[in-house]
């Protein structure tokens, strides 16, 4: 008899805590419990649906998007159109391994800057022969903040019927880490380097998921694979919405490009969320929410120094981007409380 468990857990494993242990109690540690509990409920989310991406594939180890395309097209299933413009989960997710096709489910290529069109195109043709299909563009921050942006604000304004997910690694991880219009400040990139006459990329980056918000489009939400429940709820609400464009901007902890060890991506994206730096929100039909609330913000200076992207920064300069996330923070608990 053939078996849907698709888990890959080895038999017998047990979580870190246990609640008999005589110290980690349930009275004294029990947000870990909790925390966990969440965690084992998506584990089993998400392994009860079969991997509908390729088991070899050239992601860079650590890769926090590899991990995010895998679980969304596990959760989006295999009633779904799949586009990727060139980047690197392009050469994963379409060319997969050894020249076959990275998903099994339709998978295509398009340009990097009409991935939205194409699909708002697509989704059309799907709705003219009366059946409801998942049309999804899994791009890059090069391929939406950038190149992609002029078809990516014309859909939404369109009210195209799309979900339109960025993994945003924060520069051109796949031509060889260039900075990008999401690069944060004072990162390093090869194109904004570090030495006499430059300390890193000057400008700030695009906030993209405000930009989409004010699009007024019906959801846009953060998400984070170090968060994976919360991740795995918001793309249940984006495949519930049929009156316009869903958008969910991911963070995506790159090791290669931002220069931390493989084994630390989920640590990175945890203290991104941590931090307050990258909060969890999302925004439906106008109206603000956090779906992940920091109990006691950890300074960025711990963010930064998980990783050498940021090693040249002064004290100074984490002074100012400490500021910099608080204020931002502070703009987001407002625009949750008034609307």
């Amino acid at each position: 008899m053939e078996s849907n468990n698709y888990s890959t857990r080895p038999k017998g494993a047990k979580p870190t805590l246990v609640k008999d242990d005589s110290f980690f109690t349930k009275k004294r540690f029990g947000f870990i419990f909790r925390e966990e509990k969440k965690i084992k409920e998506a584990y089993h989310e998400v392994t009860k649906h079969e991997d509908l991406l390729s088991p070899g594939n050239s992601a860079c180890l650590g890769c926090h998007a590899e991990l995010a395309l895998r679980t969304t097209l596990r959760i989006l299933g295999p009633n779904t159109i799949l586009a990727i413009p060139p980047g690197c989960m392009g050469g994963i997710g379409v060319v997969g391994f050894q020249g076959g096709s990275g998903t099994k489910i339709p998978v295509f290529f398009p340009l990097l800057d009409n991935t939205a069109a194409m699909l708002a195109g697509i989704k059309r043709q799907y709705q003219r022969e009366g059946r409801d299909v998942h049309v999804v563009a899994f791009a890059g921050d090069g391929g939406t903040a950038d190149a992609g942006f002029q078809s990516l604000s014309g859909a939404a304004e369109r009210g195209e019927n799309i979900i339109y997910i960025c993994y945003d690694n924060e520069a051109y991880m796949n031509t060889g880490v260039q900075r990008s219009g999401t690069t944060p400040k004072w990162s390093w990139t090869q194109t904004t380097p570090v030495g006499e006459r430059s300390q890193g990329k000057s400008q700030k980056g695009k906030d993209m998921p405000m930009i989409m918000a004010a699009h007024n489009i019906p959801y846009v939400a953060t998400a984070n694979p170090s968060f994976l429940p919360d991740y795995i709820e918001k793309l249940k609400k984006a495949m519930q919405v049929k009156n316009g464009m869903s958008y969910i901007h991911l963070y995506s902890g790159c090791p290669t490009g931002w220069k931390f060890p493989t084994e630390k991506t989920i640590e990175v994206g945890k203290l991104a969320v941590e931090t307050n730096l990258y909060p969890l929100w999302e925004c439906v039909e106008g109206k603000f929410r956090m779906t992940y609330e920091v109990k006691r913000r950890t300074p960025i200076e711990e963010y930064t120094r998980s990783m050498q992207k940021y090693a040249h920064l002064t004290s100074e300069e984490i002074k100012h981007l400490q500021h910099s996330v608080d204020q931002n923070y502070k703009r987001l608990k407002d625009l949750c409380r008034i609307t």
